[in-house]
């Protein structure tokens, strides 16, 4: 019954978005072994092949204390989802696995995902409040809880040493505004004309990374709090995006090449001066072979009341957090809740920091991070925290639906800036009714 009722729910809604926390295009299978009662193997599931060693040697450990071996499975974002899809419609399904914002309340409801309550409760080492709050709702359904926090990710400016010298631009700083990095960028694509070189990157997927954080900054909001209503016609939101259209896309290259080609493709590439990207990516940035001409610095702020200085909520970041999840139908149920707790306990998560897999989910244990790449400093990542505002990737029940609408209704408005005001009222229209029908 369970696995009809998913195979009915998830056959409309697999149109996933890539945006967050570790997704990845790419992928690779690191064993498929799974769980059969006296082989001692956990099998697990992740999409993201950037983060299997690190997260591979610290289940090893565990492996080393219960007896079990951890077999990983990396199918790669679009086939991660795939994957699940086809093991809750009668195939195999991993003991343990990732879970998503864009995907999280779909799971939750339909009895896939173990219930964690008990384990929670008999369990002294695990104490919700130390992890990010954002992160635990997201992951809490019915007043249950069915996943434990992996990590959190922030955004930050990349820029480009090289092509800054090459025109003769002052580098990024952590105290500039929006208003300077659209200047920024519009200088560089003035000046690298002729070389094909943009100033930035910024197409209508680039919400965590980009435009998200922008409409928070201006003091805007994507979905209200209570997630009832969308917040894509409010006059703070429309003057965000219509900074956007007028100031971010004419340093941009072309709809149609952003359509077709990656901001990371671009960037690395030498064809775009800066981008804003999450931690999660930052493995790419410093393995590049040119890595010593890459740069990091916080995401800039709107000066909204103009007073000239930052305040804490005008710099936003949107994070977000994946999440540990144990299928409801293991047959290793105590042994998985063994793993997940030692994945997130506050030990693992420093870990996890230090060998720059991904920040942590647990409070105060991301510090490491900003010291695991070398030379590459990263601590924009965790400065942010301190010097300005998180905010929770927007979702609700349907994310993976009014997101995908809103991306697709921005196609047009990327050649046709000036139709920005009126696409966001369309965009609200859509998502209204769709956030209607969750009810």
């Amino acid at each position: 019954m369970i696995k009809r009722a998913m195979a009915i729910l998830l056959a409309s809604t697999m149109a996933v978005s890539m945006a967050a926390c570790g997704s990845s295009s790419s992928g690779s299978d690191a064993g498929a072994g799974s769980s059969n009662g006296g082989d001692k193997t956990i099998s697990v599931a992740i999409w993201d092949p950037n983060q299997l060693d690190g997260l591979q040697q610290i289940a090893d450990e565990w492996g080393a204390e219960s007896g079990y071996t951890v077999d990983f499975t990396v199918p790669g974002w679009d086939g991660y989802w795939t994957m699940l899809e086809a093991g809750v419609s009668g195939g195999e399904m991993p003991d343990v696995f990732w879970m998503h914002s864009n995907n999280a309340e779909k799971y939750m409801g339909s009895g896939v995902l173990m219930n964690l309550d008990s384990y929670i409760e008999n369990d002294d080492s695990v104490d919700l409040n130390n992890y990010f709050e954002g992160i635990t709702d997201l992951y809490t359904h019915d007043g249950s809880v069915y996943a434990l926090p992996k990590d959190h990710d922030t955004i930050a400016v990349v820029y480009n040493k090289a092509i800054f010298d090459k025109y003769g631009i002052a580098y990024p700083t952590d105290d500039w505004t929006w208003e300077e990095f659209a200047a920024t960028a519009q200088e560089i694509s003035d000046k690298g004309k002729d070389d094909g070189v943009y100033g930035t990157y910024c197409n209508t997927g680039s919400n965590q990374d980009t435009w998200y954080n922008i409409i928070y900054s201006y003091g805007g909001e994507v979905i209200t709090e209570d997630k009832t209503a969308s917040g894509y016609d409010e006059p703070a939101t429309i003057e965000a995006m219509k900074f956007v259209a007028e100031k971010i896309l004419p340093a941009c290259p072309s709809p149609d090449s952003m359509a077709s080609t990656g901001g990371d493709t671009m960037f690395l590439s030498g064809l775009v001066g800066m981008i804003c990207q999450g931690s999660w990516t930052v493995n790419n940035f410093y393995t590049a072979d040119n890595a010593d001409d890459f740069g990091w610095v916080m995401m800039p702020y709107a000066d909204v009341n103009g007073n000239g200085q930052c305040e804490k909520e005008e710099r936003c970041s949107i994070y977000n957090g994946l999440g540990w999840s144990v299928y409801s139908q293991t047959d290793e149920a105590d042994a998985c809740w063994s793993l997940i707790s030692y994945l997130t306990n506050k030990e693992s998560q420093i870990k996890q920091s230090e060998l720059g897999v991904t920040m942590a989910g647990y409070i105060g244990c991301s510090e490491p991070f900003a010291e695991a790449f070398g030379d590459m400093d990263v601590s924009a990542f965790v400065n942010i925290e301190e010097q300005g505002t998180l905010i929770f990737r927007p979702y609700s029940k349907s994310t993976a639906i009014w997101e995908d609408d809103a991306s697709k209704a921005l196609v047009d408005v990327w050649s046709a800036p000036e139709t920005m005001e009126e696409t966001l009222h369309q965009i609200a229209d859509k998502m209204n009714t769709t956030l209607a029908a969750e009810k």
